[in-house]
């Protein structure tokens, strides 16, 4: 059961990886306006193919420790490849801040890129522009690879330099864009070459902006979201723009507890922004107005302290001492939002419903996760996810393989759902030289 709180009503209400399932067209178009090519338009053979990617992962003693963004990257350079092209990967690593710094360069990765593109020798260039670079960009055959040196060991890159970009444009002679977790970002790599060369979206790029139209801009409806996070004011205009499309958007997570408190609960010592609590009101009304379930818990589970092990109890919301806090929602909450997402026909998730980090305050977020990946598996709801939190949490639920999409961005993804529109993406829209 769960609370649905608007203007005027304040009441307990009962409940009423791609893996093929998603096709892309050569051409993608959306509702903001915007046309963007992919590689299936244009002719590469021969051609010096510069990939703008996301290899900005976790590295320990030169090894990677999470090939995910590798493996996204992989088809990509497998067409691109198979089809004759000279690749030339580029990315940052880290924020060097316009220095070389020998612990912050690529060659790891590039080793591990090897591996994951099946033992394909991979080649690395010691720096991202000038000899060192066109020197291995010129060794190139047909169906090779390179990866060039952190672009962020020149500050040209952060601040969109045009002439950082013209050097960088020199090694190639079209652009594609594949790295979508870095398109919130108008830098050279991104923004600033795509106005150099015929630029269009690679394989990983065309998989995010489908499934986040999909799922914002053109879903089947019923269509909801869960947001969670500590912070409203890092969710603010993620909220305000998802209350204006969604039918309902479930509120989880420490914020939820500020919302709690805009409604007049007492939630205890647990953490509240202060300082959101009217913002949090306006919310509330504003969704009402537009025809959105806001929807919050009616009962959480509460700790004296977030550690393992701790005692716990549930209670409804209106029981919670002031020497406890809220730290997941309750069972008689999950039931009912469960129950709610067997209507739901599209779902977005970002942010975890409870400290899903500290065992057992993760088991609510398990719970939903199972459920919205089951009726995902059975073809009735399409789910798209994506933060970093959001991600681990369908990861250690071990459902991540069976949603619709999961996307590996973070930053480009909150900015996508506050309805931004994002410099690398729009760059695409453009026609090049």
């Amino acid at each position: 059961m769960y609370l649905i709180v608007g203007v005027s009503l304040v009441k307990s209400s009962p409940s009423v990886a791609l893996k093929g399932k998603i096709h892309y067209p050569g051409i993608y178009a959306v509702e903001r306006q915007a046309m963007y090519k992919t590689i299936n338009d244009v002719n590469v053979k021969g051609m010096r193919v510069l990939v703008r990617a996301d290899l900005n992962v976790p590295v320990h003693d030169s090894s990677v420790s999470d090939l995910t963004r590798l493996e996204r990257l992989k088809p990509t350079l497998d067409r691109l490849t198979d089809e004759g092209a000279r690749v030339i990967v580029m990315s940052h690593f880290g924020r060097p801040k316009g220095k070389k710094i020998p612990e912050l360069s690529l060659k790891p990765v590039a080793n591990a890129l090897s591996k994951v593109l099946n033992d394909r020798s991979v080649a690395f260039a010691s720096d991202c522009i000038g000899t060192a670079a066109k020197e291995t960009v010129s060794a190139l055959g047909q169906g090779q690879i390179a990866v060039l040196e952190n672009l962020r060991f020149h500050s040209g890159e952060e601040t969109n330099c045009s002439i950082f970009a013209s050097e960088l444009a020199e090694l190639g002679d079209i652009f594609v864009n594949d790295g979508f977790s870095v398109s919130h970002r108008a830098h050279a790599s991104t923004a600033g070459i795509a106005s150099l060369l015929p630029s269009v979206a690679g394989i990983n790029m065309q998989a995010e902006l489908t499934a986040l139209s999909s799922a914002l801009e053109h879903p089947k409806r019923p269509v909801g979201a869960i947001v969670g996070g500590a912070k409203i004011s890092t969710k603010l205009e993620v909220l305000g723009n998802l209350t204006e499309r969604m039918d309902f958007v479930v509120v989880g997570g420490a914020m939820a507890n500020t919302f709690l408190c805009a409604i007049g609960v007492d939630v205890g010592k647990s953490l509240i922004e202060n300082d959101m609590v009217s913002t949090a009101r306006k919310i509330i009304a504003n969704s009402d107005n537009r025809g959105c379930e806001l929807v919050l818990p009616s009962d959480v589970v509460i700790a004296p302290a977030l550690e393992t092990d701790v005692f716990t109890d549930v209670v409804k919301i209106a029981g919670v001492p002031k020497d406890k806090m809220i730290l997941d929602i309750g069972p008689e909450s999950v039931s009912g939002l469960c129950a709610k997402l067997t209507e739901c026909r599209t779902l977005l998730w970002n942010g975890p419903l409870g400290a899903f980090e500290v065992p057992p305050f993760d088991q609510s977020t398990n719970a939903i996760a199972v459920t919205a990946a089951k009726l995902t598996r059975n073809g009735v709801m399409t789910s798209v996810a994506g933060g970093g939190d959001t991600v681990a949490a369908l990861n250690q639920a071990g459902v991540a393989e069976d949603f619709t999409y999961v996307s590996t961005a973070g930053g480009a993804f909150l900015e996508w759902l506050e309805g931004k529109q994002l410099p690398g993406v729009e760059a695409l829209s453009g026609t090049g030289k």
